[in-house]
């Protein structure tokens, strides 16, 4: 592991040691912006990246060139300088993407998957797939929707190479569905919604110990499903654990345990990795001004950028 550096953050004049290759990046839906926070400690570091046209952020993703980009309300996914967090340009849209979601890399070619949301006009629910390196359109993922995706939200790529996500109807319990990348078609219902037990599923991630795990946001609680089977192995994070407030995104970090987006709460929250315990607030309520927090990932940051 590299040395610890002492940088400064900007503000309040505060100084924080932390590890400069791991930091979490976390989606600040009410200021338009992607936050920086020490990845072992939490501590606020910086607005990392805003601008550009972004508007609420969702799924966030480092790309195959280092860059960091974002999902944004104004149907796009705008890219972000990796080191620095400068607008480099807007790297998807059109196509029928609107209300983007989760978003990720992977396939074949390492392309960007893109979960279009559901608006009001019925426009978006589906899987957009666009040139990992230029963001060219290529394809829609399953177009005669036979998988009966009902808009979607978390997509990942799982240890088996295919593209799993999130289907969260308005009403009704929620599904994970599988891809594959290959060919852009349905493989199956990995979590049907008649055995999965959520709520408007949002964050979704596999655990280090194959495990799937899934937020669900209306009830403010996380379930766990056998990663090779999909079945329902039950509450992981009890209702409103910790002061959990509609439950978003996840991560596990370093030590193993898993990190929590608490929409309403403001806040990311830190949970045993093992028994689902509440450990405690990694992100405080509101650190750096974090309003309404959605998506959040790990990621490198150039240790310069806070000099």
């Amino acid at each position: 592991m590299p040395k610890k550096k002492q940088l400064a953050a900007d503000t309040d004049n505060d100084t924080f040691l932390f590890d400069n290759d791991t930091f979490l990046f976390v989606s600040s839906t009410n200021t338009k912006s992607v936050m920086a926070y020490d990845g072992e400690t939490g501590a606020f570091l910086k607005k990392f990246a805003n601008g550009g046209g972004l508007i609420e952020p969702e799924g966030i993703a480092f790309g195959p060139d280092g860059n960091l980009y974002v999902a944004s309300r104004s149907d796009e996914v705008l890219r972000y300088d990796g080191e620095k967090g400068n607008f480099l340009d807007v790297f998807a849209s059109g196509h029928g993407l609107v209300d983007p979601a989760g978003i990720a890399f992977g396939g074949p070619d390492n392309d960007l998957f893109i979960a279009a949301g559901l608006t009001d006009d019925g426009l978006g629910n589906q899987i957009l797939r666009f040139d990992g390196d230029t963001g060219v359109f290529e394809a829609v993922v399953d177009p005669a929707n036979a998988a009966g995706l009902d808009d979607p939200e978390a997509l990942v790529f799982g240890p088996d190479g295919l593209l799993y996500v999130a289907s969260a109807p308005e009403s009704g319990p929620g599904e994970v569905l599988r891809y594959d990348p290959a060919t852009n078609s349905f493989v199956d219902k990995f979590v049907p919604s008649s055995e999965s037990n959520i709520l408007d599923p949002t964050g979704m991630v596999f655990g280090p110990d194959g495990d799937l795990f899934l937020s669900s946001a209306a009830t403010s609680e996380v379930m766990r499903y056998d990663g090779t089977t999909g079945d329902f192995e039950g509450v992981f994070i009890t209702a409103g654990s910790g002061g959990l407030n509609e439950a978003e995104g996840m991560a596990f970090n370093s030590n193993g345990n898993l990190l929590v987006a608490s929409e309403l709460g403001h806040s990311v929250l830190e949970y045993d990795g093992t028994t689902g315990a509440f450990v405690g607030e990694f992100v405080v309520a509101g650190s750096g001004h974090l309003s309404e927090p959605t998506f959040i990932t790990f990621g490198p940051l150039e240790s310069d950028f806070f000099l």
